[in-house]
C-alpha cells in the first residue's frame, strides 16, 4: 500500500479534465513545499487555469532504493508508477492524459527518479519539474545512452550553496551534477530551462522556486 494526496481545484468539475503534476516526496511537497497553497493562491488570485496535484507518499528507508537509478527497488517503482498509479488516478480523477500535460515534480533524488520515468516512459511522461536533482553516476549513464529526446523539456533549479552537500552515501556538489545532466540533455535534444541561484538543498530554497517553476508550465505565460 502506499498513500497519494491529491490537491482538487477550486471549481473542480468531473465532466472538465485538468492538467496534472505528479510529485514524488509527496507529503515533503504538500507539507514543506507547501505546493498545494501556492497553488490555489496562483488559481484564485493570479487567475492560473485549475491544474490537479497528485503527492505520491514514499517510505524514506526505502527512498533511496526506489528513486535511485539501479536501486533494489527502483525498476519495481517505475512500473508501479507507470502501470498502477497512472492508471488509478485517471479513473477517479479528471486529469488530462497527454504527456505533455502530465508534469513529474522532484526534489533531489526525486528529480533523478522523475528523469528516469520519463526516459523509460516515454510516451507518458514528457515534462518535468526538477529541484536540486541529484544527478548521480547511474542516472547520468542513462541519459547518455539514450536517443532522440527532442519530445523532453525541463525546468531546471540549484542552489549555489549545494556545492558540497553531505547525503547518507557520500559528499556532493550538486551544482555539478546538475551543469553536468543539463549538457547531456541538451546534446541528446532536450529543451532545458536551467537556473542557479543562491540557495541550499532545503525546502526553504525549493518552495520559493515553486511559484516560477509552475509559471513555465502552467501559468500564463508558459513555455515548456
Amino acid at each position: 500500500m502506499r498513500s497519494i494526496r491529491v490537491y482538487l481545484p477550486p471549481g473542480y468539475q468531473e465532466m472538465l479534465s485538468y492538467p496534472v503534476i505528479y510529485c514524488q516526496d509527496g507529503e515533503d511537497f504538500f507539507n514543506f513545499g507547501r505546493i498545494a497553497t501556492i497553488s490555489h493562491r496562483l488559481i484564485l488570485e493570479e487567475d492560473w487555469d485549475p491544474y490537479i496535484i497528485v503527492g505520491v507518499d514514499v517510505n524514506k528507508s526505502h527512498r533511496t532504493s526506489e528513486y535511485r537509478t539501479g536501486g533494489g527497488r527502483h525498476d519495481a517503482y517505475l512500473r508501479f508508477f507507470a502501470e498502477e498509479l497512472l492508471p488509478y488516478v485517471e479513473a477517479n480523477f479528471s486529469v488530462r492524459r497527454t504527456p505533455e500535460e502530465r508534469l513529474l515534480a522532484g526534489d533531489s533524488l526525486g528529480g533523478a527518479a522523475s528523469l528516469s520515468l520519463a526516459l523509460h516512459y516515454p510516451g507518458l511522461f514528457a515534462r518535468i519539474l526538477s529541484l536540486s536533482g541529484a544527478y548521480y553516476d547511474e542516472i547520468l549513464r542513462e541519459i547518455q545512452a539514450s536517443g532522440d529526446l527532442s519530445s523532453l523539456a525541463l525546468w531546471m533549479t540549484v542552489g549555489l550553496q549545494e556545492n558540497s552537500f553531505e547525503t547518507d552515501h557520500g559528499t556532493y556538489n550538486f551544482v555539478e551534477l546538475n551543469r553536468t545532466a543539463r549538457r547531456a540533455l541538451v546534446a541528446r535534444g532536450a529543451y532545458v530551462d536551467y537556473r542557479e541561484k543562491d540557495g541550499e538543498h532545503k525546502w526553504g530554497f525549493w518552495q520559493s522556486e515553486l511559484p516560477e517553476a509552475l509559471g513555465a508550465f502552467l501559468g500564463p505565460e508558459a513555455h515548456m
